[in-house]
């Protein structure tokens, strides 16, 4: 039996309640914890996210080398499209992310709060033809 039951990834930020909006939208979620400096959202597929207040707390800055990564978020989906009108509506913005190539098809974005994160494009189940 494991001891651990579940990870979640957390989030400082300066407003936990605003953040947990946009990913909680974002994810289709609901709230599952709320106290005065914590925000956590469960989505559908099992994603648990948490949204810690820090007033001090600094966005990276990637793709930038000023500031580290941090953490960064990669959410798989079947319409890239559509997923950055989404995100784009609930107020994240595209980062220019060019640079070493990748195997997925992928874009970058940060949240209102400056999280870097990626929409990946789910892989194709359907059979190879030729």
């Amino acid at each position: 039996m494991s001891l651990v039951k579940a990870g979640v990834v957390v989030l400082d930020c300066a407003e936990p309640e605003k953040l947990a909006v946009f990913y909680k939208e974002l994810l289709e979620a609901e709230e599952a914890v709320v106290t005065a400096n914590v925000v956590e959202i469960r989505a559908p597929g099992g994603t648990r996210l948490a949204f810690r207040r820090d007033a001090n707390a600094t966005p990276p800055s990637w793709p930038r080398p000023e500031n580290a990564l941090q953490v960064h978020l990669d959410f798989l989906v079947e319409d890239l499209d559509e997923a950055e009108r989404r995100v784009v509506g609930l107020g994240g913005r595209p980062l220019e992310t060019r640079g070493a190539p990748t195997v997925y098809e992928e874009r970058g974005y940060a949240d209102p709060a400056g999280h870097s994160f990626t929409l990946r494009l789910l892989p194709s189940t359907a059979p190879k033809r030729g």
